[in-house]
C-alpha cells in the first residue's frame, strides 16, 4: 500500500509500532531479541484490549524464550486481523478510521486513485472495489543473526537450537504470524540452515511462502552470496533491505568506503541477474527435496534505508533506482503514536544537533553504535564506576560473548567484565594511557537493559533490575536535522510531498551525509578508534580511500540528475583531497 517502510528500532522503540500502524496498510519490523520485553508486551497489550493472558515463565529447559516470542506475535497478529477488519466495515466519512486510511495513501496509488474518483462521483459499486482494495501493513519480526549467544542450563550448555537466535527463528516460525523475519548482521550458516527445518518458510503448491524471508544486506555481493546459501537450501529470499553502512540508527556495519549511490546503481542494473541466478539455484534445490517448482521467479523486492529525509530523495530512491521501499526508522522517533520512547528522552532527541549523535563504542558487541549522548545509560554506568563497583548488573545476557576472564561468556558491559578489566588496567597501566583505557571500557553500555528501558517508563512496568536503569537510545545521525515531535500524518505527509517538515536548513543530501561520515570513519581507523587490526591497517585504508574517490566520481557524473549540484564544489575537494592522499 505505502513506499515507505518503519525498520525496526532498538528493542522497545518499535516493539508494538505494528499494532499501531499495520491497520492503515504501513509496513513496520519489532525485535524479538528480548523475550522478557515481548512478554511483558504482551500481558500489557492482552490487557488493553481484553485478550486472555497466560503468563508464561522463564524457564529455558522449557523453551520459554520461544514460546514467549510465539505468544506475543500471535497477539500482534491477532490484534492486527481485528483492527483491520474493523478498519474494513468502518463508514467512508470524515473522521473514520478507514477514512483516514485512505488519506494517508500516496496520492499515485491506484487505491488513492479510486478514492479521489469516488469523493468526485459517490457510488456503492466504486466503495466496495475500495473496501476490496485493503490490504494491511506487514508484520516483521527482526532477529540479529549473530546474537545466538549459547544458553546454560544447570550449568551446562543446552543444544544449538536453545541458542538465542534460534530459539527467536522458532518462536517466529512457530506463531500463526503471516509476515516477515527480518535477518541482520550477516550471514550465520547454522542459523540459515536451521531455517529449513520450519514449513512456513518454503513455498506451498500455489506459490504463496507464509513467512517470507528479508535480508539486511550492505552491498550486491552481500546479497548475492546469502540469497545462493539460502536458495541451496530451497529457500526464496522476498526481500534483500540494503542498509546505509554508517547513516543509519543502532549498530554501524561500514563498508569498505563503498557508498550508497554506486550500490543502488549495481543492484539496479544487475537486479534481473540477481533473481535469474537466484531462482535457477532455487528451482534446482527444490527438485532434490521433492518440492513444487514453480516456472517463474517468486517476487523479489529490493529496498533501502539509512539516512533519507525528505520527499525528494524518497522519490529519488524509487523512481530513479527503482526501489520497492524506503525505510524511515529514526524519524519516527519523534512522532508519539508509532514509537515507544519515554518522554524525558523524546524531548531530548527532539532538541538533538549533530554534536549530540555519535557513532560510539557503546554496544558490547564491538561494533561501532550510534548513541544519542545524553541518554541516561552511559552516566548510569559512569556512576556505578565512581561507587567503586563498575559494569552493570546483568539480568538478561543476550550479549554474552566474552570468555577473555571466564570459561562461560560474560558481557562486556557487566559487572563482572568491567570490575576485572578495570583492575587489570589499573595495575599495568599508569596516567594518561591508563585514564584512556578505562575510559573504553566504561563506554559500553548494558543495551539489553536500556534499549527497553523507554517500554518500562512509558507503560510503568516492573523494574528490570534490583537497581535503577538508564536509556539507551540509538537514533541514526539524520536525526539531528529534524525538530520537535510529529503526528502520524504529519510524518507520511513529509515522506510525499504533501507538506514538508521544517527541517534544519543545514541538512544536506543523504548521499553528502553518508560520504562525510565515511571521510570521519576513515580517520577513526587511523586512530585505532573502531575496526579490526585489517580494517585499521595501511592497505586498507588505501582500498576504502579508493572506493570513497571511485563513489565521489559517480556523483559528479549525475550530479544534476541525483540533486547534488549544491555540493560540487565539495565532492570536488574530497576528490582532490583523496587523490592527494593516495
Amino acid at each position: 500500500m505505502h513506499r515507505f517502510h518503519i525498520p525496526v528500532m532498538g528493542t522497545a522503540f518499535s516493539v508494538d509500532t505494528p499494532l499501531k500502524v499495520a491497520k492503515y496498510g504501513i509496513s513496520s519490523t519489532l525485535s524479538i531479541v528480548d523475550d522478557d520485553l515481548a512478554e511483558r508486551m504482551r500481558r500489557l497489550w492482552a490487557g488493553r484490549v481484553g485478550a486472555e493472558y497466560r503468563p508464561i515463565e522463564k524457564d529455558l529447559a522449557k523453551d520459554s524464550r520461544a514460546r514467549r516470542i510465539t505468544a506475543y506475535l500471535d497477539l500482534v497478529a491477532e490484534i492486527v486481523k481485528n483492527e483491520f477488519e474493523a478498519l474494513r466495515r468502518a463508514p467512508l466519512k470524515a473522521g473514520s478510521e478507514l477514512l483516514r486510511y485512505l488519506e494517508l495513501l500516496p496520492e499515485d496509488a491506484p487505491l488513492k486513485k479510486l478514492y479521489r474518483r469516488y469523493q468526485a462521483s459517490p457510488s456503492r459499486e466504486l466503495e466496495a472495489e475500495i473496501r476490496r482494495g485493503l490490504r494491511p501493513g506487514r508484520i516483521e519480526a527482526n532477529v540479529m543473526t549473530k546474537v545466538d549467544k549459547t544458553n546454560y542450563w544447570k550449568g551446562k550448555p543446552l543444544p544449538v537450537e536453545m541458542n538465542d537466535a534460534h530459539a527467536a527463528v522458532r518462536g517466529f516460525a512457530k506463531s500463526e504470524l503471516e509476515g516477515g523475519l527480518c535477518l541482520s548482521a550477516g550471514l550465520n550458516p547454522r542459523l540459515y540452515s536451521y531455517l529449513a527445518q520450519f514449513k512456513d518458510f518454503f513455498a506451498d503448491e500455489a506459490g504463496r511462502i507464509k513467512k517470507q524471508l528479508i535480508l539486511k544486506v550492505s552491498d550486491f555481493r552481500s546479497a548475492l552470496t546469502q540469497g545462493k546459501f539460502l536458495a541451496k537450501k530451497g529457500l526464496w529470499v522476498s526481500e534483500f533491505r540494503i542498509e546505509s553502512g554508517l547513516n543509519c540508527g543502532g549498530h554501524a556495519f561500514a563498508t569498505p568506503g563503498v557508498l550508497m549511490g554506486p550500490i543502488l546503481e549495481e543492484f539496479k542494473r544487475r537486479r534481473d541477474e540477481l533473481v535469474e541466478t537466484l531462482f535457477g539455484i532455487y528451482r534446482a534445490a527444490l527438485k532434490k527435496l521433492k518440492r513444487p517448482v514453480p516456472e517463474e521467479p517468486p517476487p523479489l523486492r529490493i529496498t533501502a534505508q539509512g539516512g533519507v529525509g525528505n520527499a525528494f530523495e524518497q522519490r529519488l530512491l524509487t523512481e530513479r533506482y527503482g526501489l520497492d521501499s524506503v525505510g524511515w526508522g529514526s524519524p519516527f522517533l519523534l512522532v508519539p503514536e508509532v514509537t515507544i520512547v519515554d518522554e524525558a528522552t523524546r524531548a531530548e532527541l527532539a532538541a538533538a544537533g549533530e554534536e549530540d549523535l555519535t557513532l560510539s563504542g557503546a554496544s558490547p558487541l564491538g561494533v561501532p553504535f550510534h548513541v544519542l549522548k545524553s541518554a541516561t545509560m552511559g552516566a548510569r554506568m559512569r556512576a556505578w564506576y565512581a561507587e567503586g563497583r563498575p559494569g552493570s548488573p546483568c539480568p538478561k545476557g543476550h550479549l554474552e560473548f566474552n570468555d577473555e576472564y571466564t570459561e562461560r561468556p560474560i558481557c562486556t558491559a557487566s559487572r563482572a567484565y568491567q570490575y576485572r578489566k578495570i583492575k587489570e588496567i589499573e595495575e599495568s597501566l599508569e596516567g594518561r594511557a591508563r585514564e584512556e583505557a578505562i575510559a573504553r571500557v566504561l563506554e559500553k553500555q548494558c543495551l539489553c537493559v536500556g534499549l527497553a528501558e523507554p517500554a518500562h517508563l512509558s507503560f510503568e512496568l516492573e523494574p528490570q533490575m534490583r537497581e535503577p536503569a538508564g536509556v539507551s537510545v540509538c537514533p541514526g545521525p539524520n536525526l539531528a536535522y529534524f525538530k520537535g515531535t510529529y503526528t502520524l500524518e504529519e510524518m507520511v505527509g513529509h515522506i510525499y510531498g504533501r507538506k514538508a517538515l521544517p527541517l534544519d536548513p543545514n541538512r544536506p543530501h543523504v548521499f553528502i551525509k553518508e560520504l562525510r561520515l565515511y571521510r570521519d570513519y576513515l580517520k577513526d581507523l587511523a586512530q585505532g578508534r573502531f575496526g579490526s587490526e585489517k580494517e585499521q591497517s595501511p592497505a586498507y585504508r588505501r582500498t576504502y580511500l579508493e572506493n570513497l574517490a571511485e563513489g565521489v566520481r559517480y556523483y559528479l557524473a549525475h550530479l544534476e540528475a541525483l540533486g547534488l549540484a549544491p555540493w560540487r564544489g565539495e565532492l570536488e575537494a574530497v576528490l582532490a583531497a583523496e587523490g592527494a592522499a593516495a
